[in-house]
Order: C-alpha cells, then structure tokens, then sequence
C-alpha cells in the first residue's frame, strides 16, 4: 500500500512546537472594528464563540465568519474583524496587552472571539508553513472537527484562571486547535501546492522524504535515497530535482540546518551535541556547513538568540 500524503505530513507534524503564545478573549457590546497588527510571521489565530463578525485579511481579502468559524493566519501581518462587511477597514488605535488577560462585557451579546498569537515552528517541516496561504480558514470547525469544542471550552476557562499551570495548559490546547486547523488544509490537498509539498503527492519520492526528515543523521547519499524510493540512482535524483527544484543531498543539508537554527534558537545543547544529532562528524565540519547556508556561525546565533517579542492587541474601543 502506498502512503497517504495526509498520513505522512501528520507523522511528521508530530514534532510541531508554538512559541511565544499568546491568548485572550475578546468579548463586546458594540464595536465597528478592531485592529490585529502582529509582527509579520508570527501566526494568529481566532474562533469565533459568538458571531458574526468578518476578517479583513492581510490581503485585503473579506471573509465572513460566523459562530463556530475558526481561521488561521499563518504568515501574520496587519488585519481587522469586522462588525459588517461595510465597515471601513483602517485600522484603530493599537496596544500592547498583558499576556493571557481575559476581556468579559457584562454579560453582553456581542460578538465573542478567541484569539491567539504564536510562531508556529515546525523544524525540519518549516517549508509547510511558507507554503501555506494567508488565510486557513476552518469554517464551522466544531462541526467539521467536534473533539475541538471541549478544547476551546477549556481555553476559555483557563484564560480567566489564575490556578497554578494555566500559561502552560494554555500554550498545549491552543497547540492542538492550529494543528487541527492545520490538517484540514492538508486534508483537503494543501491548496494543490507543487514543490516540495507536491512531492509528497509521489508515492516514490515521499518514502525518500519522509526517510530524511525522521532520520536527519544518518550518513544518507542519493544512492541509499534512491533505494529508499525504489528508483535507480539517476531516475530519483532527475525526478527529486523536477518536484523540489533541489537536489536529494541539498535539501538534506537545508533540513539539517533549519533543525540546527530551531535547537540553536530555543534549546541550550551545546553546539557540539547539535552537530553530532545531525549528523556531523566534527563541530568544524558542522559549522562550515552551518555558515555556508545561513551565513553567519552557529555561535553567532545562539549568541543572538533573543524572547520574541509579544504582539500588539487591538484597543476596542471608537476612534
């Protein structure tokens, strides 16, 4: 039997990581519009608890999004939620926000949204998310995917908490909502993405792709990939080229350096250990390899490794 795309790209969402979340409840009695102006590739995400309200996206694009819509925006940027499609869409006065504060309007029966703010990071998978458009949107997602709803029941309790661990219960459910979302666009053929995500499409070159993400270190030539696939040596690397637009052995070294730049960024391994879980045979050759794809020395990156920086919320109230 053959793998299943869908299958495959989940197997390997396994190790997807949020960072930086940020989540708050937005509930209103009456508002034209409220302005969402996040850095640029920091994900948002909102469901809708109580509509309708319409998403301005950052392409300008207007989507209506009713009860129980939720959407992803997974590249970030400037965007609103509407009152009405007929709203102008400039946006309003801004602010920062404390991390996990809950807004409530007095029992109000305004719109009520979910919102959420995070990078999503995905490692070796991070050619996911460029791919992906500038809107995810799941709409109806409690009935296309039920199991969320006790989950967003949850966020909305642990958002208004104070109990000990709420920040991390938080950062998990809200972990488990993207990647719902997530999966339905694969689901649903990732848009009719080509590229490195098309290649996932051929049952031959996906065993070879998926081979290399699970087994990043293992001394790999086009030769042992092409076995992999079950292709000669010549007919892998002509096809992997066509679909990627790289070869079987540069993108293995891409791979390896984008798990480097996430272990480098977040974790505190030495940088020797890195080198030898991916691979390398010695912290020179690691971090030749290393500079001649990113540019600078891993020591300079985990030198300027630094807290993302929290997003801007909107204020709710007229201009």
């Amino acid at each position: 039997m053959q793998p299943d795309p869908s299958e495959l790209i989940s197997e390997l969402l396994s190790g997807m990581r949020l960072v930086g979340v940020q989540f708050r409840r937005i509930e209103v009695r009456d508002f034209p519009r409220m302005g969402f102006s996040n850095s640029v590739g920091r994900a948002q995400f909102h469901f809708v608890g109580r509509g309708p309200v319409w998403l301005r996206s950052p392409d300008n694009n207007l989507y209506r999004m009713d009860t129980g819509t939720a959407v992803l925006i997974p590249h970030g940027g400037l965007h609103a939620i509407l009152s009405s499609e007929r709203t102008p869409s400039s946006q309003v006065k801004s602010f920062a926000f404390d991390s996990f504060s809950g807004e409530q309007g007095g029992g109000c029966q305004g719109p009520v949204i979910f919102s959420c703010c995070m990078e999503l990071e995905l490692g070796g998978m991070q050619p996911l998310v460029a791919a992906m458009p500038e809107v995810l949107l799941a709409s109806t997602l409690s009935q296309a995917s039920p199991e969320i709803c006790p989950m967003l029941d949850a966020m909305e309790r642990e958002s208004l908490t104070l109990k000990a661990g709420h920040l991390g219960i938080l950062a998990r459910l809200a972990e488990v909502v993207a990647a719902l979302v997530i999966r339905d666009w694969v689901a649903d053929g990732c848009g009719g993405a080509a590229g490195w995500l098309g290649a996932l499409q051929d049952p031959r070159l996906s065993k070879a792709l998926v081979m290399m993400h699970k087994h990043p270190a293992r001394s790999w030539t086009v030769a042992s990939l092409a076995s992999e696939a079950g292709q000669s040596r010549s007919v892998f690397a002509q096809r992997f080229l066509h679909a990627t637009g790289v070869s079987p052995l540069r993108y293995l070294t891409d791979l390896r350096m984008r798990l480097a730049l996430v272990s480098l960024s977040r974790e505190r391994q030495p940088i020797e250990t890195i080198a030898s879980q991916l691979g390398y045979g010695s912290l020179a050759a690691f971090s030749r390899a290393f500079k001649r794809s990113v540019g600078v020395s891993p020591g300079t990156i985990r030198g300027s490794s630094e807290a993302l920086n929290p997003p801007v919320y909107p204020d709710n109230s007229t201009p």
